[in-house]
């Protein structure tokens, strides 16, 4: 047996890494780290084999080496403008080992820098590839897209002249419009990862959404008890730091709503005209309502946005690995996003600020920044030539993506 014995003697130099360090225990995302600190490309495979690949198998390679083509093709894609991706070195461009990108980005002195750089950003566009490709949820999209959209065709119906309502059986809220977001798209998702401060797959909300508009901003309010009427939204089925409210003064809506109540209930036929009215005043007493947590979004952006918890059933023998024999259904919650607006909102919502596009390319700026880092951006804007302001066409289509 051997014997151990306390000593801070080592065989090289006695040294801290702060950065590594600080990093570890501020909680700081791998995302912000301008290098590792991989001495050679042993440290280098080691680093891989601990990540979760081995790379004695062939499969194991084959992974590594398509993360590495997907992270380039799409920094060139939605970061770069046409002609700058000649500016990535060829080793980090078309390595011939893509382990090898983790030692030059463990390169500190100044004749690596560009490697360094450009192996650092590609490094974390591969990590994020790789959470999304061993996110066992996602492998099941198919089945959690059925589940949920089935508990929304319970409230949401359509007559015969293609209107849609919203109806528990009681109330019948007339929609102006409504969406399903049926997936993410894979660059929406890396996108959305990249831009965030810590990135996981699983803490992406929005892989499936549904809109509901409405003319009003009372109608929302009585959306939310239908919804709540119906069992889709509950307080114990909500993401309660992911709700968020732009849309109503929940205080003076509910002063007005009191005035008007014994109106709304004499009314024979829906009153529209009535919610109107109740709207205009709520608008003329109403505090601003405001989002602070989100840059992105455009500061007129109003909506009600709730986070629903649903549970999903996976037959047996469809479920996890380690569920594999079992004789019953597996189960596991699944969050999607709930968005409700009223017409006017919803149609500011079409162009400037509070766009989608406009919401996206604020997206581009930041996950760039954290991508390729201040000192790289600055290097490619010194080493390219002058090129038009418009962007390239992945990135256009990016923006204008679900």
């Amino acid at each position: 047996m051997s014997e151990f014995r306390p000593t801070l003697e080592t065989k090289r130099k006695f040294s801290l890494n702060w950065g590594y360090l600080g990093a570890i225990a501020s909680g700081r995302s791998a995302i912000d780290l301008g290098a590792l600190a991989l001495r050679n490309l042993h440290d280098a495979r080691e680093f891989v084999r601990e990540y979760g690949y081995d790379l004695d198998q062939p499969a194991a390679r084959d992974i590594i080496r398509n993360g590495h083509r997907e992270a380039v093709d799409f920094i060139i894609g939605t970061f770069l403008q046409p002609g700058q991706e000649n500016l990535i070195p060829r080793e980090v461009l078309e390595p011939g080992d893509p382990v090898q990108l983790l030692v030059y980005a463990s390169h500190q002195a100044q004749q690596h820098s560009e490697q360094r750089m450009w192996s650092c950003a590609i490094l974390k566009v591969m990590h994020a590839i790789f959470y999304i490709d061993n996110n066992l949820e996602l492998r099941h999209f198919n089945t959690i897209r059925d589940q949920v959209f089935a508990t929304l065709d319970e409230v949401i119906h359509e007559d015969d002249e293609g209107q849609f309502f919203l109806s528990n059986g009681e109330l019948c809220l007339p929609l102006h419009h409504h969406e399903r977001k049926r997936n993410k798209g894979r660059n929406s998702i890396l996108l959305k990862l990249l831009q965030k401060a810590a990135y996981l797959a699983q803490d992406i909300y929005d892989h499936l959404g549904v809109r509901l508009v409405f003319g009003t901003r009372f109608e929302c309010l009585l959306a939310l008890e239908t919804l709540q009427r119906a069992h889709i939204l509950s307080i114990t089925n909500i993401e309660p730091n992911r709700t968020r409210n732009t849309l109503l003064d929940l205080e003076a809506a509910k002063e007005i709503f009191v005035k008007y109540r014994c109106m709304l209930e004499r009314s024979h036929e829906y009153p529209a005209e009535l919610l109107q009215k109740m709207d205009a005043e709520l608008l003329a007493v109403a505090k601003r309502q405001t989002r602070a947590d989100n840059p992105h979004s455009g500061a007129d952006f109003s909506s009600i946005q709730v986070t629903v918890r649903k549970m999903i059933h996976l037959q047996a023998g469809q479920g996890y690995p380690e569920t594999a024999g079992q004789d019953y259904d597996v189960g596991f919650f699944f969050d999607y996003e709930l968005q409700l607006m009223d017409k006017e909102s919803h149609q500011r919502s079409m162009t400037g600020p509070s766009s989608h596009d406009a919401y996206k390319r604020r997206q581009v700026e930041t996950a760039r920044l954290r991508v390729l880092g201040r000192d790289l951006s600055d290097w490619i804007a010194a080493h390219s030539s002058p090129v038009s302001d418009q962007m390239p066409e992945p990135l256009a289509a990016l923006s204008s993506a679900a």
